[in-house]
C-alpha cells in the first residue's frame, strides 16, 4: 500500500502536455520522446488510427486520444476536456505546427494554459499586416505594403511602388495562394478570382530570405540558435514547380543575429521554438536600402517547416528535441552543440531527368549524405518529391554538391 501510495502521488505530481498531432511531421515523436524522458506525461491527439502510429510515437506517449479530424474543434475540446478530467491541468500544449496554430492558443485560452500564446496574442503572429508594426517596433524595415479591397486601389499601390507586386493571403501557411504579379492585366486577373479571402499585396524585394531559428527561453534568451538560407523564394519554387533548395548556415551572421534578438524582444517572445524570416537585399533598392540591409519578412512561431530540425542536428552535432524539451521542462538547456557545419537540401520533382540517378547520388556523396527519401504529398508543393541531405565543412563543397543534384537532360 505504501508503494501504491507513492506511485500514486508521483503520478499526480507530474506535469500534463498535450501534443496536437504528434504524428506529423514524422518525425515529431522526437520531441514526445524528450519530454517522456524528462518525466512529463505526454498526452497526444490526432485523427490517426492509433495502430498507424510509428511505434516510436507510441512508446512516447502516456494515452492517444484520436479524433475524426483535427479540423472538428468540438471533438479536439472534447479531447482536452477528457484529459483535464483524467490527469488535472493541463501545464502545456503545443502543435509546433503552423497550421495548428491558432488551434492550439484557442485552446489555451479555453483551459487557461498559461504557457503558450493565447487567442489574444495571435493577431501580430498570424497576421503578416500586423507583424510589420512589430518588426518596426525592432527597428527593422519593411517592404511597404496594402491591404487588398478593390482594383482602383490595388492600382494606385502597385503604380506607386512599380511592378512586380507580390499578392498573399494576410493569413496565411507557407506560400500557399502567393502570385507575383506583373502588370496591370495580372492584377485585374487575380482581382477577379481571389474570392472573399483577405490579401495583402507587398512591394517586391529583391533579396534572398535568411532566418534566425532558436529556442527560446521564459526570459526571452536563445538556448540553441541557426538559420537558414533560400537562394529561391518559396513563392517561385512553388508556383514554377521548380527543384527545392536551401541550407542551414555554419554560424548565423552577426547582422542576421542582432535583427532576430531585437525581433524576439519586439514580438514578446517567451519558451518557444521560433523561425523568423528575413529578407537581405542583394543590390540597392530605393526605399528599402542599400545591398546588404536586412528587412523584417514574417515571424513564425514554431520549429521551420519540413525535415529542418533533424537538419539542425547534423549542422551542429546536437539534439534539438532534448533541446526544446530541456527548455520547456526545465527553462534551459543540458545539451551541447558541437562542430558546426553547411546542411544543404535539396528536393527533385519527378518526371524530370536528371543527369544523376538516385544510386549514383549516393555514392559520389557517401560520406556527406545524411538524409534521403520520398516526400510526404502534403510537403511536395515547397520541398519537391525526392530529397537529399548533405553535410559539408566548405561553401563550395556544398555547391558542388547543388549542381551535380540540378543538372538534368
Amino acid at each position: 500500500m505504501i508503494i501504491d501510495l507513492k506511485e500514486r502521488k508521483k503520478q499526480n505530481d507530474m506535469k500534463n502536455f498535450i501534443f496536437i498531432s504528434p504524428n506529423f511531421p514524422m518525425t515529431y515523436w522526437k520531441f514526445c520522446a524528450e519530454l517522456k524522458k524528462n518525466g512529463m506525461r505526454v498526452l497526444g491527439i490526432g485523427d490517426s488510427p492509433y495502430e498507424n502510429l510509428l511505434q516510436e510515437l507510441r512508446d512516447s506517449l502516456d494515452e492517444y486520444y484520436k479524433v475524426s479530424s483535427l479540423e472538428n474543434y468540438d471533438e479536439v475540446f472534447k479531447a482536452v476536456a477528457f484529459f483535464t478530467f483524467k490527469y488535472g491541468k493541463i501545464d502545456w500544449l503545443e502543435s509546433n505546427n503552423e497550421y495548428w496554430l491558432m488551434r492550439d492558443a484557442q485552446l489555451r485560452t479555453e483551459f487557461n494554459i498559461t504557457t503558450g500564446p493565447k487567442i489574444q496574442d495571435m493577431r501580430k503572429i498570424k497576421f503578416k499586416s500586423a507583424m510589420k508594426e512589430y518588426y518596426a517596433k525592432a527597428g527593422l524595415p519593411t517592404a511597404r505594403w496594402h491591404i487588398v479591397e478593390g482594383l482602383e486601389d490595388a492600382l494606385d499601390f502597385a503604380h506607386t511602388v512599380g511592378y512586380p507586386v507580390v499578392v498573399k493571403p494576410d493569413n496565411g501557411v507557407g506560400a500557399n495562394n502567393t502570385y507575383k504579379l506583373s502588370s496591370d492585366e495580372d492584377l485585374a486577373f487575380f482581382m477577379d478570382h481571389k474570392g472573399d479571402e483577405v490579401y495583402i499585396m507587398e512591394e517586391y524585394v529583391r533579396g534572398y530570405v535568411q532566418t534566425f531559428d532558436a529556442i527560446v527561453d521564459s526570459k526571452g534568451q536563445p538556448l540553441f540558435e541557426s538559420g537558414n538560407i533560400t537562394p529561391e523564394s518559396i513563392m517561385d519554387i512553388v508556383n514554377d514547380n521548380r527543384d527545392s533548395t536551401y541550407y542551414l548556415v555554419k554560424d548565423v551572421p552577426e547582422n542576421i543575429r542582432s535583427a532576430g534578438l531585437r525581433t524576439v524582444k519586439a514580438f514578446g517572445v517567451k519558451s518557444r521554438f521560433i523561425h523568423l524570416e528575413f529578407f537581405v537585399l542583394s543590390e540597392d533598392q530605393a526605399g528599402l536600402g542599400k545591398k546588404g540591409d536586412v528587412l523584417g519578412l514574417e515571424v513564425n512561431m514554431r520549429p521551420a517547416g519540413g525535415y529542418t530540425p533533424d537538419m539542425y542536428n547534423y549542422s551542429q552535432e546536437t539534439d534539438v528535441y532534448k533541446i526544446w524539451a530541456d527548455m520547456v521542462c526545465f527553462d534551459k538547456n543540458t545539451k551541447p552543440t558541437g562542430a558546426h557545419h553547411y546542411c544543404a537540401f535539396y528536393g527533385r520533382r519527378d518526371g524530370t531527368r536528371y543527369k544523376l540517378d538516385d544510386y549514383e547520388i549516393m555514392m559520389k556523396y557517401a560520406g556527406h549524405i545524411v538524409m534521403n527519401g520520398r516526400i510526404p504529398d502534403a510537403l511536395s508543393g515547397a520541398m519537391a518529391n525526392q530529397m537529399y541531405v548533405g553535410r559539408f565543412d566548405t561553401e563550395e563543397e556544398m555547391n558542388a554538391f547543388y549542381h551535380d543534384l540540378a543538372e538534368h537532360f
